[in-house]
């Protein structure tokens, strides 16, 4: 195979038993992507090749002048990706104990990132370790702040309802699958996200007021209620998968271009989702500090009896809080398909554990809690990739759960209660 130009990718299926001839196909084709960025002790290393093998599918590229490279793969699985010595700078070598070849797996998301160490590597070279440190910090309060989004949704409705709503995942595909379906319309993607947000708005008010508050009405119980939420979540999310399909789509722009500042690398899409989540959370935290409604809502989440006795419409509340969770759960769930990057059926349902571990870890029905709990569970999740294989990221995430559980059972910001 010829080598391709810096930054572009070449493509072909492994040869068949029968002896076909492989197939070429277009670099973008795929919707499953590994990718890494080279970085030296003196900057990007351009021009240097990367090969992948596995699945019955060969690929390689050259690293672009920030280093970066991704080549893209027709399906999920394992694959050697193997960085050619030979095409280094100068005086560049890979850092004792580094593999090359190596093998990485996909887990649950269509891009997988790994990174080669230069230099004296982990233990020696700090500089590069405190890069890759940064990098997956800045990656993961990208993550933890848009985990955030849908965490403090899902707060606001257990603090005032007392629910746990396990359809909570779909509202966060439904954000997603509504932005791709409007941005195929033709639509402006910016206007595609604003539709899709007052959408899942929508979704929020239609449930409290056709499902949640007939059963408030009727005296229905917390466990029966709970699962009833199981079951809307499983309609929900085969209904979208019938009329969406099984197939991972991208939305428009979902392959952003690396930026760097010093020893910080960061995508357009993560640096734009980190923001947008920060403004939201911050515009949220005013409106329940500083403003009646705000006010209202946590006399709503303390004491519904005594909020509805001080004249507060607690129906009222709690329809307000329907719409404001939908909303942001739609949100998130479009930051999440350009996080992945992809929008699936079921991707709601993927993060659907960590948005409890964040609300669980921060303290139930608190908001601020719940804000903090994501972060702290997105910081670890993108953080332990550094030393856990990518399959094991979750699992860290939902152990550090536990172990707060085990010694503070109300949560980082919870209060202590007696039941019964």
């Amino acid at each position: 195979m010829c080598a391709p130009a810096a930054g572009a990718t070449a493509y072909s299926a492994a040869s068949t038993s029968n002896g076909t001839v492989p197939t070429s196909v277009q670099a973008g084709e795929f919707q499953n992507r590994i990718s890494g960025v080279l970085r030296g002790a003196d900057g990007p290393l351009a021009d240097v090749r990367i090969s992948v093998t596995g699945e019955g599918f060969e690929g390689e590229t050259t690293s672009n002048e920030n280093g970066g490279w991704s080549i893209d793969v027709p399906e999920q699985g394992s694959y050697e990706v193997e960085l050619d010595e030979s095409t280094l700078p100068e005086g560049v070598e890979l850092a004792e104990g580094q593999q090359n070849p190596r093998t990485v797996t996909f887990a649950g998301t269509t891009n997988v990132t790994t990174l080669f160490l230069f230099g004296e590597g982990i233990v020696a070279g700090t500089n590069s370790f405190f890069n890759i440190l940064v990098d997956r910090a800045v990656a993961g309060l990208s993550f933890g702040l848009l985990l955030a989004l849908s965490a403090v949704g899902l707060s606001l409705i257990f603090g005032t309802t007392g629910l746990t709503n396990f359809a909570h995942g779909e509202m966060v595909t439904i954000g997603a699958v509504l932005a791709f379906a409007f941005a195929g319309m033709g639509l402006p993607i910016f206007v595609a996200i604003v539709l899709a947000v007052i959408g899942g708005a929508a979704l929020g008010y239609m449930q409290d007021a056709g499902l949640w508050k007939p059963l408030r009405k009727r005296g229905s119980g917390l466990v029966p209620m709970m699962i009833v939420s199981i079951g809307l979540a499983l309609a929900l999310r085969y209904i979208i998968q019938f009329n969406f399909g099984g197939a991972t789509e991208q939305l428009p722009g979902a392959q952003g271009r690396v930026l760097e500042f010093g020893v910080v690398s960061i995508t357009q899409n993560n640096l734009n989702s980190l923001i947008t989540s920060l403004i939201i959370i911050l515009v949220i935290a005013f409106l329940l500090l500083r403003t009646r409604i705000g006010k209202a809502t946590r006399a709503v989440a303390d004491n519904p009896a005594l909020a509805a006795a001080s004249g507060i419409d607690v129906d009222r509340v709690i329809r307000l809080v329907w719409v404001v969770g939908g909303a942001l759960a739609a949100l998130g769930g479009i930051l999440w398909a350009y996080y992945r990057p992809g929008v699936t059926f079921n991707m709601g349902q993927q993060i659907l554990l960590l948005i409890f571990a964040g609300v669980t870890l921060g303290g139930l029905g608190t908001v601020f809690g719940a804000l903090l709990g994501s972060i702290i569970v997105g910081l670890f999740v993108e953080v332990s990739t550094i030393w856990l294989q990518a399959d094991l990221k979750y699992v860290g995430a939902l152990l550090i759960m536990i172990l707060v559980l085990l010694f503070r059972p109300q949560g980082i910001l919870g209060r202590r209660e007696r039941i019964g």
